[in-house]
């Protein structure tokens, strides 16, 4: 045998390779759902809760109090003109032209989950940076019943 008389060349299989990747790609997974199980955890367990407020909090930004009303769900002794005074224009929360929906936190045996909702009465909402804009940004907790979805302040 001489120099230009190489043995025939086999390419790699690609069996192994493949085996290799998908093996890798498991135990990524694995060791993602088992370090950080909230970020898979949260968005479906609150699902319902957040999008409620999420509706609530659309309405007062299209100035639709009534349907906000609606869906806060209140008790008899919150009137339409104790939520004006709340959510409208010229209330405590309002004008709301723009909001931030945060992540929920559930309270340990509890009827409800609790929503961070921030709104300000700048569209679109404040960046970051701007400490001008964001002072008057109020965040605040609501609280969402499981049974009837209505919304209200959290519980003491």
């Amino acid at each position: 045998m001489t120099l230009f008389d190489a043995a025939e060349y086999r390419q790699p299989s690609k069996a192994r390779r493949w085996a290799l990747t998908a093996i890798g790609v498991v135990i990524t997974i694995t060791v993602f759902v088992l370090v950080f199980p909230d970020y898979l955890w949260y968005p479906f367990v609150y699902y319902k809760e957040v999008n409620t407020v999420r509706h609530f909090a659309i309405d007062l930004t299209k100035g639709d109090t009534q349907h906000a009303y609606e869906i806060w769900k209140p008790t008899p002794s919150y009137t339409f003109m104790d939520f004006m005074d709340d959510w409208g224009p010229g209330g405590y929360y309002g004008p709301v032209k723009s909001y931030r929906l945060g992540r929920p936190a559930h309270i340990k045996n509890g009827s409800g989950a609790e929503i961070v909702l921030e709104v300000s009465p700048y569209q679109p909402f404040p960046d970051r940076n701007d400490q001008l804009k964001l002072n008057k940004t109020k965040e605040l907790r609501l609280w969402v019943e499981f049974k009837d979805q209505s919304i209200g302040f959290p519980p003491d």
